[in-house]
């Protein structure tokens, strides 16, 4: 009876053993295919089966990022993003740097940087376009303002950033200072303006000022006069930047470049309601002893950390009487550089962050760590600050905000404020001072685009 029993024994096990064999294939199968990098594209830096990203950011914190990243990683388990926080001294040349050097030597670069909206022809060699398949230029055009198309569109129509915030330059001003003279907030016409600034304005017996109207008609102790003096060039209609058969050209030599350079330097020569002998125009804001100065939204934290008793607002720059509305951008965007082996990645990751909920959580982490987040780059947030003071005026001036493309920032800035200071205080001309800025600035970008 054993032994006729043997072979059925014998095969009973064999039966097991291959749907044994079967099982175990398939869940391995099964199990393999979860581990795949999403997006289907390289897989780039890998652990394993795991994407790693580098993400270079500026001034925010890991507790205002990392509630972020942790949300997409759990949405994407196979993406592991690298937080730094970059310094910004000198980021605009460590950047330019390290993506140039990326793509010579293959060297490693960060998957995703921030660029000014100024830098665009300096960069856009060495990134990599916006996929139109992760955000067509129609929805980038359609969410946020004009300024970041124009800004962030390269000479081959494709773009190169996203914007995850909005930000420009703006009047601060002395609630009690304004006040005492008369006015509840800056006047929004030039002429006006100039009117309050010397009201505003105190010398003593010796004609020297101890209390200033408004920081404007030099470069010395303005902190921002480039882009004072780049907001007058739009004003006045100035086509500061074209692109020619030779590559992209400054003009400022024009009447009406002219006529913004002398505009910007009568405060000190016609209007003296500012000196080149005062303090840096921050520091006698923070004394109390100026009524308005210029600059970008962020420069509240500064004064509220220098000078916490002082009472001010933020309103928009004035405008010139019967034109359209241009008010003067100053913001970044995130881009990735075309060395990135995870570039489709990253820039999923990026039309995460500048997707609506996302935006809103990244001002409410920044809003825990200092007064108020960074005003929004979508418009269709705009409502969500039309109450909040700081923020509600740059929102307001965003839809007619402009800027040109520079290259490279540092150089073009420096190069300004030494034309503004060859004439409000060595008295050259408007004509030649902006002839040599100019020169300058055109040597530059034939450096830039040759």
């Amino acid at each position: 009876m054993n032994n006729k029993k043997l072979p059925l024994l014998i095969a009973i096990i064999v039966v097991v053993i291959a749907i044994s064999a079967g099982l175990f294939y398939f869940i391995s199968s099964r199990r393999g295919e979860g581990s795949q990098p999403s997006g289907g594209g390289p897989p780039g830096q890998t652990t394993g089966s795991q994407t790693t990203l580098l993400y270079w950011g500026l001034w925010e914190p890991e507790s205002v990022m990392q509630p972020l990243i942790d949300e997409y990683e759990s949405q994407n388990p196979n993406i592991k993003i690298e937080y730094i926080n970059r310094s910004f001294t000198q980021y605009e040349e460590t950047s330019y740097a390290r993506i140039v050097q990326g793509s010579t030597t293959g060297d490693p670069a960060p998957d995703i940087l921030m660029i000014n909206n100024t830098w665009l022809p300096k960069f856009q060699p060495y990134l990599s376009a916006l996929p139109t398949d992760i955000m067509p230029a129609a929805e980038y055009t359609g969410t946020f303002y004009q300024t970041c198309t124009d800004d962030f569109t390269g000479s081959d129509n494709q773009i190169y950033a996203i914007p995850l915030s909005i930000d420009g330059l703006a009047v601060f001003y002395n609630k009690n200072l304004l006040q005492e003279a008369g006015y509840s907030e800056p006047p929004q016409d030039w002429n006006t303006f100039i009117e309050a600034a010397k009201k505003m304005t105190v010398t003593n017996e010796a004609g020297e000022i101890t209390q200033s109207g408004v920081a404007m008609g030099t470069s010395n102790n303005v902190k921002h006069s480039a882009d004072i003096f780049n907001l007058l060039l739009l004003q006045n209609n100035v086509e500061v930047i074209s692109e020619t058969g030779d590559g992209l050209n400054a003009t400022l030599t024009g009447i009406k470049a002219q006529s913004a350079m002398n505009f910007y330097t009568d405060f000190i020569k016609e209007h003296n309601t500012w000196s080149s002998d005062l303090l840096w125009d921050l520091d006698l804001f923070y004394s109390g002893n100026l009524a308005m100065m210029f600059g970008p939204s962020w420069r509240a934290f500064d004064i509220m950390q220098a000078a916490p008793q002082l009472e001010f607002g933020i309103a928009p720059t004035p405008q010139l009487p019967n034109n359209p509305p241009v008010y003067y951008a100053m913001y970044w965007g995130h881009a990735v550089p075309e060395t990135s082996e995870n570039s489709v990645e990253a820039w999923k990751f990026i039309k995460f962050l500048s997707e609506k909920e996302q935006m809103k959580q990244k001002f409410s982490n920044e809003s825990k760590i200092r007064a108020f987040g960074e005003p929004y780059s979508r418009k269709d947030l705009a409502g969500e600050l039309s109450d909040n003071p700081y923020a509600a005026p740059i929102v307001e001036m965003a839809p007619s905000m402009d800027a040109w493309v520079m290259g490279d920032q540092t150089y073009v800035e420096d190069s300004l404020r030494t034309a503004i200071n060859d004439v409000a205080v060595n008295n050259k001309n408007a004509s030649q001072a902006l002839s040599d800025a100019e020169d300058r600035i055109n040597s530059k970008l034939a450096e830039l685009t040759q």
